[in-house]
């Protein structure tokens, strides 16, 4: 009896031993029960951030893409390389070369005419196209060149009015090259000898519009003022494209001639009055134009074959009329006669240096020398 209980008892122990052995080894080979449906959204989080994290990258490349795009346009040094404004205000002692030393590169000459919007002129000359098909291929060219001076001076008449050199970085870059598309075009159409009537006008424009920018203050300038150092500016610029003989007569003839206005209007104005700040702020600007052009470049136009003799004399006769205008304020302000005679002793000096000069009219190179 003794002995059958024991037997029941192994046997039953080595079923509970089995059973949990087996029970073991099936928990052991079962694959891991699937994970809980809230992983999957845990999933795509993690996704959805890594992408964003990729698109912030891919900003931030094409950033740093367009910022090197266009530090290649306009680089640091090599934006204005001639130095353009370098003798702002400065009374040179070397006559300048005519035109610009500065050669741009394809680069910026693109990016400028991109910035006059060129094509955009040419597809509203459509009508004119029509006309155009008889014509060969010279007059092509030169109404191509025309458009592109005119193009020029709109796009530096513009600038001046609307940017302030002191706060626009491009101001001096873009003055720069718009300069030396305007000398470019100038010395090409010139050397033509055709139309010079329609060339004319577009210069004289731009003089008489940069001659009043001189004078008018900015929009928008505190207590309508002018801006002195965008004055200097715009008498550089002036003062640059006077290289060109053809403008630089017709420049001369321009101040001179507003000089005389202002010299008029000053005798009649109150000293109180608020526009007189800015008239005296100008005259100042203008005398001191004249003496550039005339010290820089008169010399350099006299050895020029198409030196313009009779604009020579326009101008000449100007200048003493202006000074006769200023006369009449020596008792208000005795400065703006000095400085005058300044102007009208450096033109005699040159003038005697040339003998053509002083053979051209007897009668105001005496006055002159007298």
């Amino acid at each position: 009896m003794s002995t059958s209980n024991a037997d029941s008892n192994l046997s039953l122990k080595v079923a509970i031993a089995t059973a949990l052995l087996r029970s073991k080894f099936l928990h052991n080979t079962n694959p891991p029960p699937p994970p809980p449906p809230h992983s999957d959204a845990l999933r795509w989080k993690r996704k959805a951030k890594e992408r964003k994290q990729e698109l912030l990258r891919l900003k931030e490349d094409l950033r740093e893409a367009e910022d090197g795009l266009q530090h290649h346009l306009f680089p640091p040094g090599a934006s204005c390389k001639c130095h353009l404004f370098d003798d702002l205000g400065k009374l040179s002692t070397n006559q300048f070369e005519r035109g610009s030393n500065s050669n741009f590169d394809d680069v910026l000459r693109r990016r400028f005419l991109r910035q006059v919007r060129l094509k955009e002129r040419r597809k509203k000359r459509t009508d004119d196209s029509i006309k155009r098909n008889h014509y060969s291929g010279a007059d092509t060219v030169f109404e191509d060149e025309t458009e592109q001076l005119r193009a020029s001076v709109d796009f530096l008449v513009e600038l001046c009015d609307t940017a302030s050199p002191v706060e626009k970085s491009n101001f001096t870059s873009w003055s720069h090259q718009a300069v030396d598309f305007i000398l470019a075009s100038l010395k090409n159409l010139l050397s033509v000898r055709k139309n010079v009537e329609c060339i004319e006008g577009i210069i004289n424009s731009l003089i008489m519009c940069l001659v009043r920018r001189l004078c008018t203050p900015l929009k928008g300038e505190e207590l309508h003022h002018l801006d002195a150092d965008h004055q200097f500016y715009v008498q550089h610029l002036i003062r640059k494209l006077g290289s060109d003989p053809f403008f630089g007569h017709r420049a001369i003839l321009s101040v001179s001639q507003r000089i005389s206005l202002i010299a008029e209007s000053l005798l009649f104005l109150d000293p109180f009055d608020e526009a007189f700040p800015n008239l005296h702020s100008c005259m100042f600007v203008l005398i001191q134009l004249i003496e550039f052009l005339i010290s820089d470049y008169l010399l350099v136009w006299s050895r020029d074959e198409g030196f313009d003799n009779m604009l020579f004399v326009e101008w000449v006769t100007s200048i003493l009329h202006a000074r006769k205008a200023l006369e009449l304020l020596e008792s208000r302000n005795g400065l703006y006669v000095v400085y005058m005679d300044r102007v009208t002793g450096q033109l005699a000096k040159h003038v005697g240096q040339v003998s053509r000069l002083r053979e051209l009219n007897p009668d105001i190179v005496n006055i002159l020398f007298h």
